[in-house]
């Protein structure tokens, strides 16, 4: 593989704690879609744009800075992460990202910023290339349309 930019054009979509009970946690907040739907979802999508998507969930902080790494390794286009509650707490994810080149996508299905206090604060906002939320499932699929950007 060459140096710089992917040619595989893959987007590593990385989820965080709780997100394995999508459609069950709290509906009224993040929606009724589990993240099964999401991925298939956004297969769908990434097909339509010819990209590739790689989604991992993961309740360890330490395994989103490990596929952090391997994103980097890989030289994946992008990443999409929902960092959950490490959002607001996680110095390890912030340094992981600002230690890779490659952008990173913050996605919230919620809004934090309309939520609790201690959800105002996104640890990662300042070294993420941008931020969606609020926008359920669809958040993530404006994310995959952004890599197109990048």
């Amino acid at each position: 593989m060459s140096q710089g930019k992917s040619t595989r054009k893959t987007v590593f979509v990385l989820n965080g704690p709780n997100l394995n009970l999508l459609g069950m946690r709290e509906p009224e907040i993040y929606g009724y879609d589990t993240l099964d739907d999401i991925a298939g979802q956004l297969e769908d999508q990434a097909h339509e744009l010819g990209l590739e998507v790689d989604i991992r969930q993961s309740n360890h902080e330490g395994h989103l800075v490990d596929w952090l790494h391997e994103a980097a390794a890989d030289k994946a286009l992008a990443v999409i992460l929902n960092a959950g509650a490490f959002t607001h707490t996680s110095i390890a994810l912030y340094d992981a990202i600002s230690a890779i080149d490659v952008p990173v996508i913050e996605v919230h299905l919620s809004n934090p910023a309309a939520r609790e206090e201690f959800r105002h604060k996104s640890l990662l906002a300042p070294v993420a290339k941008g931020t969606i939320c609020g926008f359920g499932a669809l958040s993530y699929q404006l994310a995959l349309d952004a890599t197109q950007k990048l």
